[in-house]
């Protein structure tokens, strides 16, 4: 796994997977690897309640009700959409869901524009075409087509971004549970082997790109992913990220808990801003998600590393966030000069702590991108 630059779940969290699978004696629907009961408990981690002889470590924070009905829906033969704003770890639920039931989690199509139907259902190798002609050798099945040959679960991330041709190819899929293959003579119809579902995910920013219809609505069972606004969850997820981007880069550098709620505290600030203002010049670009919070803290904990004493300070800190959010110019820099002046300047006065560094920290940087 070391010298992969990104394990997917399932390698990453191999030997926890393994030992589930091996004291789970509970009922699997279809083919799956993990009961409902253990994936749930590998998602969002074992309780002392739970009796375990190992503690299993969350990896998935949000309402525990979400998961339950994800994974309701997938023992079902209904498709799941996981649906929210930008950064509410929808993928990654959507990557821990896969991972578990399947053990497979990367037959993943990603939805653009330019996404059409041979990407859900299949293509052709021409050069074994010209050689041999088209039989099932020949022809390259889409991640769908291998879930459905598999029994496992099959990935399409950014689902309203792609066109309605690729969306109306996707109902049939989820209706009849065959791909038909009119160019073969014989074996023209893949089947879907049972364990067989699709788990896929919209960003609730994207709505009239291209809209569901009602048809392929009705194949999918909802479930809207907030964003994170309880603080104790939020830096727990921040935390969690934080933990595992120092293991990967091989850093030991601490984080100290103020500079932690100095970075919450100014997102909530800005989250704020953007609730009150009159119109969309007046609010970041930024989705102010949590993800974005792991980038900020993320390009932080780098440059400190690599370019600073090796010790993450408010001044870094504050660089790192007007440099990832200010992505207008001048609108953005221009909202963040104003929460700075404005709510960080008093607070640092009243307050003190960190709060006076990262005010220059974050003058400083608006002034370079000025």
């Amino acid at each position: 796994m070391s010298d992969l630059l990104r394990a997917p779940a399932e390698i990453k969290y191999a030997e926890e997977l393994d030992w589930l699978e091996s004291i789970d004696d509970n009922p699997k629907p279809f083919s799956w690897r993990l009961s409902p009961k253990m994936v749930r408990l590998f998602i969002l981690g074992s309780e002392r309640s739970d009796g375990l002889d190992r503690d299993i470590a969350q990896k998935w924070y949000g309402d525990r009700s979400f998961v339950e009905r994800s994974i309701v829906t997938l023992a079902s033969d209904r498709g799941l959409l996981l649906i929210g704003d930008p950064g509410t770890g929808k993928s990654w639920l959507a990557e821990l869901l896969s991972a578990a039931i399947s053990r497979n989690s990367t037959l993943v199509v990603q939805g653009t524009a330019g996404t059409t139907e041979d990407h859900i259902k299949y293509s052709w190798n021409v050069s074994m075409v010209i050689a041999k002609g088209q039989s099932r050798e020949s022809m390259i099945p889409s991640p769908i087509m291998t879930a459905m040959e598999t029994g496992a679960i099959g990935r399409f991330e950014e689902l309203t971004r792609s066109t309605s041709d690729v969306q109306d190819a996707l109902i049939s899929i989820l209706s009849e549970k065959y791909i038909s293959v009119p160019e073969l003579d014989s074996d023209s119809i893949v089947f879907a082997k049972p364990g067989f579902s699709v788990i896929a995910t919209a960003n609730s920013r994207d709505r009239g790109v291209n809209d569901l219809s009602s048809a392929l609505k009705r194949r999918f069972n909802f479930v809207r992913i907030p964003v994170v606004t309880n603080k104790k969850s939020e830096t727990e997820i921040v935390r969690f990220r934080t933990e595992e981007l120092l293991r990967r880069h091989q850093i030991e550098l601490d984080v100290p808990p103020t500079l932690l709620d100095v970075l919450l505290q100014s997102f909530a600030d800005l989250r704020a801003t953007a609730a009150s203002a009159g119109s969309d010049d007046e609010k970041l670009e930024s989705a102010l998600s949590t993800a974005e919070q792991i980038g900020v803290l993320e390009d932080a904990i780098l440059h400190s590393n690599f370019f600073g004493e090796r010790a993450l300070t408010a001044h870094t800190l504050a660089s790192s966030l007007v440099g990832s959010l200010a992505r207008r110019e001048p609108e953005d820099l221009a909202i963040l000069n104003k929460y700075l002046h404005g709510v960080v300047e008093p607070r640092s006065k009243a307050e003190g702590g960190s709060w006076p560094e990262f005010l220059e920290g974050g003058r400083d940087a608006i002034a370079t991108l000025s």
